[in-house]
């Protein structure tokens, strides 16, 4: 009878102690699937990184203040308009992100040359920019399903040439 109860015990604390450890593995799957994104973003694979948005992604851009809803909406909108108006585009974390679970948020500095037209048919201005921001990124079942992005825009306007 011991026995059983030893084992009983074991297997108690076993899973007592599992977790902590699921729920810092639901945090590292999100921060993972963020940083995937990045990476596909900085790889200039729109297909890729629109492979990690969820059906029903909903992109806020604060300087455009309406969101795009859906996974081929924001590809051709956010993703395929930016790598095609910025194909040297670089998306950098700085520093560590925040997480909390299925969130993700963090600082970043987007720089590149605008060599591209843009989709609404602004031309190319041939310019370097350089801005930062801040996004927060809601990740379920191992796809992003929430992207909000903030910063400057007036400032990424002036640095193009545009105002």
């Amino acid at each position: 009878m011991k026995r059983r109860q030893f084992f009983a015990v074991a297997a108690l604390a076993g899973m007592a102690a599992a977790l902590p450890l699921s729920s810092a593995l639901a945090d590292d799957t999100a921060q993972s699937v963020v940083e995937e994104y990045l990476a596909a973003w900085n790889a200039h694979d729109s297909a890729r990184a629109a492979a990690f948005l969820a059906d029903d992604v909903v992109y806020y851009d604060a300087s455009v203040g309406k969101p795009i809803e859906g996974r081929e909406a924001a590809k051709a909108g956010v993703i395929d308009n930016f790598l095609n108006a910025v194909p040297d585009a670089a998306w950098t974390m700085r520093g560590a992100p925040v997480i909390q679970g299925d969130r993700v948020s963090f600082e970043w500095e987007f720089a590149g040359t605008n060599t591209g037209a843009w989709a609404d048919g602004t031309a190319a201005t041939n310019k370097k920019f350089k801005l930062e921001g801040a996004s927060m990124f809601t990740v379920k079942d191992g796809k992003i399903t929430v992207q909000n992005d903030y910063y400057d825009a007036l400032s990424f306007y002036k640095q193009l040439g545009l105002m």
